[in-house]
């Protein structure tokens, strides 16, 4: 448990520090990370309580930089989004597996949850990885059909950070009220996606981790307060990269049962 919750308050830390930087959201790094210790829709739910409660103190840094006519276009959207991806989330957990092989004499089953998961996965470390991808940028005129993405993939999955920024780029926002308007839609697809999630809580016994998330979402607190100060000196892009390889690993993992 010691290991568990050194890895989970580092990778919490250091990913709502960067998470400032770059393309990725919290969620991007801590679900995979708790995805190697816990079932994967509790991890899942496990990150949508930190990274809610992260965004509302990111909130109370720079949620006055909003813009409140991108973010009723792209946040009405994400939450009804986010809402279906939720629901969706919790059905595909209930599917019996996919298929199941045997390698090194033991037997590996995929079901359906992880193996979707890990293309979603993959999907997002293809999106640091490519060129092309990197520079996937949306007009205005796209704003209701990203949030409506963005929302849909942070309910299945907890990922929606690199498609909210490839739309709400080109928004026509300074990078403040950029920032600001990107914290609050995740707010709102949180919270959304935790109202679904919560009917399972008490099945997942998350309240017997309450430690672990309490811990995680203050080193979250940490990276985000040290993050908002160093906003305006850093950019980083390795660890983007860096992160991506991550995630095609897990998901390889992912889609092959062997997590």
């Amino acid at each position: 448990m010691t290991t568990t919750l050194i890895l989970v308050c580092l990778t919490a830390f250091v990913t709502a520090l960067l998470t400032f930087f770059s393309g990725f959201g919290l969620g991007t790094l801590l679900a995979p990370v708790l995805m190697l210790f816990f079932p994967v829709d509790e991890a899942i739910a496990m990150t949508g309580i930190v990274h809610f409660f992260n965004n509302l103190f990111k909130l109370f840094l720079v949620g006055k930089h909003v813009d409140k006519h991108v973010l009723l276009r792209f946040g009405i959207p994400a939450m009804i989004a986010a809402f279906i991806g939720a629901q969706l989330l919790l059905q595909l957990n209930e599917l019996s597996p996919l298929f199941t092989y045997t390698m090194n004499g033991a037997e590996f089953s995929v079901n359906p949850l992880k193996f979707i998961i890990a293309l979603v996965l993959l999907f997002f470390a293809a999106m640091e990885l490519i060129p092309s991808l990197q520079r996937l940028q949306f007009g205005k005129e796209h704003l209701v059909a990203g949030g409506l993405l963005s929302g849909f993939f942070g309910g299945l999955s907890g990922n929606q950070g690199a498609l909210r920024s490839a739309f709400l780029i080109k928004a026509g926002l300074t990078k403040e009220a950029f920032l600001g308007t990107a914290v609050v839609v995740s707010c709102v697809v949180d919270l959304t996606r935790l109202s679904v999630y919560a009917e399972r809580f008490s099945e997942a016994q998350l309240s017997s981790h309450s430690t672990l998330l309490i811990a995680a979402t203050l080193s979250a607190f940490t990276g985000a307060f040290l993050g908002s100060r160093l906003f305006k000196k850093v950019t980083i892009q390795f660890v983007q990269y860096f992160v991506a390889i991550m995630l095609v690993l897990l998901a390889t993992a992912l889609g092959m049962g062997l997590l």
